[in-house]
């Protein structure tokens, strides 16, 4: 998973294509998907399908190193088991440049065949989606043409209520997350060898991480005879996801919930209390000075050049990252997981990263598709028993080969040259290390996290509760264009005083007219759209 890694709560509508993107063939009808009959009074049989448009965002690891996922070993091995070639369509891989292409997209009167995005992040959510038919309503056509998708619903219904609106809809064919294994996957991380080094302990309280990050600022710990270490590398885009460091206090960095009643982190006491430690960090130099502009690119010189101490970070993109990019360069690199910090020693986290067992995000089939029952059977592949080996590895003699029944990942694979990270060795073969419409499966998991410092990892950041965290609920369409207009100016003006907060640039003494502003500009209208969607999830 990349550092930038979209919560799907907080989700934007991240990725899009330009008008003159059209979807293949001709005509708008859902007659096969509405039981069409042919002239002759009977039932339509729908044309073998041969062609797919398919709009989807690129992964990084995957735009390293081709133009299209049609290059990639799964998809090229499902166009030969289906016959249907794909034409996939990218957008950009700058977010606001994709959300853009994304609404202008939306707005045409043809679209891709199939569209696959977070869709709980839709004005109106998935549900106005549908009533605006730009893509079309599944329930029908799961039942009859997707058994595999079906079977999977109906065993597991909690997860049929994540992915159905509060109208009772089915949308896409989901990304779900087979298993608890495969459901975290980020956390704090420091360098245990600095740590020993040093003669520390494992930090796990906010006053003992701040004994440590002092310790890394003024005891040259890289050895270098120079005062260039930085201790902890945070962000505000870090705090999105699920609270590193501010849950300590028992809050996150927007709604969550306790007993089921809706609350705003950013406006609490406790945000206060977090502010004036990260304020003090700051000063004192243990936060990156470029915390402010995060950027992918200077945050890997920075861990590869042997400088950072400690981050918020993945555990394939960042902990199996890091370790292979430095096997060679400095063997003594060793980064691990950090337990997430709490006030006091011996409570319990509260927050803590662990995903849903979905995301929000899916691949829908739009109004535009003239082949919606075709469409159904072809996406419906992924959820049987062969197309959980093939979006889950890739092609079998290519990227993994069976022994004693199971699938194992060729040597080739797990084993990347120096400068390749694990990440991108996946990417060749499959999806698995993001999202796409298919069953992560745990036994992927346990692979892909191949180092000793990953499956403790796994462990060390599965013991938060994550009692707090909102479900992904949606607004309705009324709800809608007013929450979104409350809470684009409350975010724009929330990160802004973040930054200014901890750098000093605002006194922490006017954190009570930051709370008023909030509140005037409707903070409390937001809350009560969250808990009004809240109580109507719980009533799926």
């Amino acid at each position: 998973m990349e550092r930038k890694v979209k919560k799907l709560g907080q989700m934007l509508l991240v990725t899009a294509l330009a008008l003159s993107l059209a979807a293949c063939g001709s005509g708008s009808g859902n007659d096969e998907a509405k039981g069409g009959t042919s002239s002759e009074g009977k039932t339509a049989e729908p044309p073998k399908l041969s062609h797919l448009t398919y709009w989807v965002s690129m992964h990084s690891a995957a735009a390293a190193q081709m133009k299209t996922y049609a290059e990639m070993g799964m998809y090229k091995e499902l166009e030969n088991i289906t016959g249907v070639k794909v034409d996939f369509q990218h957008p950009p891989t700058d977010a606001a440049q994709a959300s853009e292409q994304f609404n202008l997209m939306m707005v045409s009167e043809k679209l891709p065949d199939v569209i696959e995005t977070g869709w709980i992040g839709y004005p109106g959510g998935p549900e106005k989606a549908i009533q605006d038919n730009k893509i079309v309503k599944l329930n029908d056509l799961i039942d009859q043409y997707a058994p595999n998708l079906k079977k999977l619903l109906d065993e597991h219904p909690d997860w049929k209520k994540q992915v159905t609106t509060d109208d009772g809809s089915l949308y896409m064919f989901p990304f779900f997350r087979g298993g608890d294994k495969v459901r975290v996957f980020y956390g704090p991380s420091i360098r245990k060898d600095w740590l020993d080094k040093l003669g520390l302990e494992m930090p796990t309280t906010i006053d003992e991480w701040y004994q440590v990050l002092k310790a890394f600022k003024e005891k040259d710990p890289n050895g270098n005879g120079k005062a260039d270490e930085i201790p902890l590398y945070i962000t505000k885009d870090d705090m999105g996801i699920d609270a590193p460091f501010l849950g300590a206090w028992g809050i996150n960095y927007g709604f969550y919930q306790i007993d089921n009643s809706v609350k705003y982190g950013p406006i609490q006491p406790e945000y206060k209390e977090f502010l004036t430690t990260m304020n003090k960090w700051y000063k004192e130099g243990l936060l990156d000075k470029d915390f402010a502009a995060p950027n992918d690119k200077l945050f890997d010189a920075k861990m590869t050049g042997n400088q950072l101490g400690a981050a918020p970070t993945y555990n394939g993109g960042g902990i199996g990252k890091y370790a292979n990019l430095m096997k060679d360069k400095d063997p003594n690199f060793n980064l691990v997981a950090a337990p997430y910090p709490v006030l006091n020693k011996g409570d319990k986290a509260i927050w803590g990263q662990k995903d849903f067992a979905t995301n929000g995000i899916g691949a829908a089939i739009s109004a535009s598709n003239p082949n919606p029952v075709e469409t159904v059977k072809w996406l419906d592949y992924a959820y049987g028993d062969k197309g959980d080996l093939l979006f889950n590895y890739g092609k079998e003699g290519e990227a993994y080969t069976m022994e004693n029944g199971k699938p194992v990942f060729l040597p080739e694979v797990l084993n990347p040259p120096s400068g390749v990270s694990l990440q991108q060795s996946f990417a060749k073969h499959n999806r698995s290390t993001w999202s796409a419409p298919f069953v992560l499966s745990d036994d992927f998991q346990m692979q892909y996290l191949a180092l000793p410092n990953q499956k403790d990892a796994l462990s060390v950041w599965s013991q938060p509760t994550g009692e707090r965290k909102m479900p992904l609920v949606t607004p309705t369409k009324d709800e809608s264009s007013q929450y979104a207009s409350i809470m684009t100016d409350i975010n724009t003006y929330k990160d802004e005083m973040f930054l200014k907060f901890i750098m000093g640039a605002e006194p922490l003494d006017n954190f009570d007219k930051y709370v008023k502003k909030i509140e005037a500009m409707g903070i409390e209208d937001a809350i009560k759209i969250q808990q009004a969607a809240l109580d109507r999830f719980n009533k799926r």
